[in-house]
């Protein structure tokens, strides 16, 4: 059975229509990529999931609860984190601090403590910077910083808009890797991304978005090798 099952998503601003009948699942344990061009629909597909939008018409269905009618705060004790586009980090806290208020739904002090030591492991950076302002850490740390954040809550799934956005090839390769290390330790991954190789190369399926339609999905691997995908997205 499917985690995360969208059906007939249909959202607007205004008058005008950003997504037009949508509909995707989401497996345990899957990375799913949703690539397509700008504007193409792929971070208000996010927002709807997380709570941050409200849904014209359709359903979003997480393991058995009905998104659209949960508070967003709710949605993250459901076992939902979401890393937004831009990361978003408190950049007056310190890294620390930040890393604390992913956890702010949880209450157990111990368990709490032990994410926040499997963090610093998965990302030594942040425990070498962890007095330090949050502000002052470069693109990929404060990428890595917000990702951590998501991570405290101990979600089972976990939603990112574009991890790459901004970061240096070097460290591009670094924060998909990361991705695909979160992936492997149990939690399923829907990651909107403009870099469509990168998504794809560590992701189990993939929709193609464009203007708020879904308009290819399938296998990552075959999308990767679609003649169409290659000309739109992989810049070949």
């Amino acid at each position: 059975m499917s985690m995360l099952e969208v059906k007939d998503l249909s959202v607007y601003y205004g008058v005008i229509q950003a997504l037009k009948g949508i509909s995707f699942k989401v497996n345990e344990g899957e990375v799913i990529a949703l690539i397509g061009a700008n504007g193409a629909g792929k971070t208000t597909i996010l927002h709807a999931v997380s709570g941050l939008l409200s849904p014209k018409a359709g359903s979003i269905d997480f393991e058995g609860h009905d998104l659209i009618k949960t508070p967003s705060h709710k949605i993250v004790s459901l076992g939902m984190s979401h890393v937004p586009e831009g990361r978003r980090v408190f950049s007056q806290l310190s890294v620390y601090d930040n890393l604390r208020l992913g956890a702010f739904t949880r209450k157990d002090k111990y368990e709490i403590e032990q994410s926040l030591q499997h963090v610093y492991k998965r990302f030594p950076r942040l425990k070498e910077r962890k007095n330090q302002f949050a502000g002052t850490l470069s693109g990929g740390e404060q990428q890595m910083l917000a990702m951590g954040r998501a991570l405290m809550a101990s979600p089972k799934i976990i939603l990112m808009d574009e991890p790459s956005m901004g970061l240096s090839p070097i460290m591009v390769s670094e924060i998909f890797d990361i991705i695909k290390s979160i992936s492997t330790s149990g939690t399923t991954v829907l990651l909107v991304e403009q870099n469509a190789k990168k998504a794809l190369s560590i992701a189990d399926r993939g929709y193609v978005l464009e203007t708020g339609k879904i308009v290819l999905e399938g296998k990552a691997s075959e999308l990767l090798d679609d003649d169409t995908i290659k000309k739109a997205y992989l810049g070949e």
